[in-house]
């Protein structure tokens, strides 16, 4: 038993079944508070959240900018660390606090509190590494390959044709997100990192016992629903950064898809997705081989059962 108490901020646009879910599950982790900020008014999941006790949700309507005194920011990126630093700066009502997306999952192998209490004063923050879901599958993961020599190699043989250019074998982020201590001053929490004063916070890597289970592309319908979307404005969107620099003939991932769209069209983008992200017995076995792959029970609608018994949509 320990009196170290975790929250979890997050800016979320998603259906309302979506939004039980992710609170659900992280309740039952035991998270001691949630701050959800709906992006988009959706009274049905406000009237769910706010009769729980331990979440905190806001509506981001214009009501709400006017009260922060700023336009509402057009990148849904700014509007996420605008009010995860938002979050942060309240009185604390947690010792420790981590901002999410709604497709993120904390997967612990012991209760979260008690990997927390036993973090040492300095860092104040840790860094959680993600996996991300094989696409078909509600269990199965594709582990975080570390970074170093051999991460290259070990992404060639688990995606032939593709591995070269998708860095770590992740059609998202590497990056994971940060547990940080309450009660800093001049903080700001950015999507991947927080920030003191203008300068990055010292934070530990990796911390062990937790991972970050990405639902990223739950299924080729998903996946190719978000795209356009991602491809222009979200997560592989024109500015990221390559794999690697491109005198060494790296691409990011905005060009990779670029060329894959000129040369082949949607069909090549399936053969992508095949290769990469369906759940297979081939990738399967290619990840379990080099110890890659990770299955997790996520339980999520009997977590929604549990702390929302009213709700029928699940």
């Amino acid at each position: 038993m320990t009196d170290v108490t975790w929250g979890i901020a997050s800016t979320i646009l998603a259906p309302t079944r979506d939004i039980l879910q992710f609170a659900a599950y992280h309740l039952s982790a035991g998270a001691h508070r949630i701050y959800i900020y709906l992006d988009a008014p959706n009274p049905e999941a406000f009237d769910y959240l706010n009769a729980h006790p331990k979440i905190r949700v806001i509506t981001c309507d214009d009501k709400y900018w006017k009260q922060r005194k700023r336009d509402r920011p057009d990148m849904h990126q700014v509007r996420q660390t605008a009010n995860a630093t938002h979050a942060y700066n309240k009185r604390a009502e947690v010792d420790w606090m981590i901002h999410m997306d709604v497709d993120e999952f904390l997967v612990a192998d012991r209760p979260i509190a008690q990997i927390l209490a036993k973090r040492p004063t300095h860092p104040p923050a840790t860094r959680i590494r993600p996996m991300e879901q094989l696409s078909g599958s509600t269990s199965a993961f594709k582990a975080f390959i570390p970074s170093g020599p051999d991460r290259a190699r070990i992404t060639a043989e688990l995606y032939p044709t593709y591995g070269k250019q998708i860095k770590g074998g992740f059609l998202s982020h590497l990056a994971g997100k940060v547990f940080v201590r309450m009660g800093l001053p001049k903080i700001h929490v950015r999507i991947h990192n927080v920030f003191q004063d203008g300068e990055k916070l010292a934070c530990h890597d990796r911390q062990d016992g937790i991972d970050l289970a990405h639902l990223h592309a739950k299924t080729w319908e998903d996946w190719i629903a978000a795209y356009r979307y991602r491809v222009t404005k979200g997560s592989y969107r024109p500015e990221l950064a390559p794999n690697k620099p491109h005198e060494k003939g790296g691409l990011s991932m905005h060009e990779l898809f670029m060329q894959i769209e000129s040369e082949t069209g949607e069909p090549g983008l399936r053969a992508f997705f095949d290769e990469v992200c369906a759940d297979n017995p081939g990738l399967r076995k290619r990840l379990a081989d080099r110890g890659f792959l990770r299955e997790v029970e996520m339980g999520l609608s009997a977590h929604v059962n549990q702390h929302f018994p009213n709700y029928t949509g699940v």
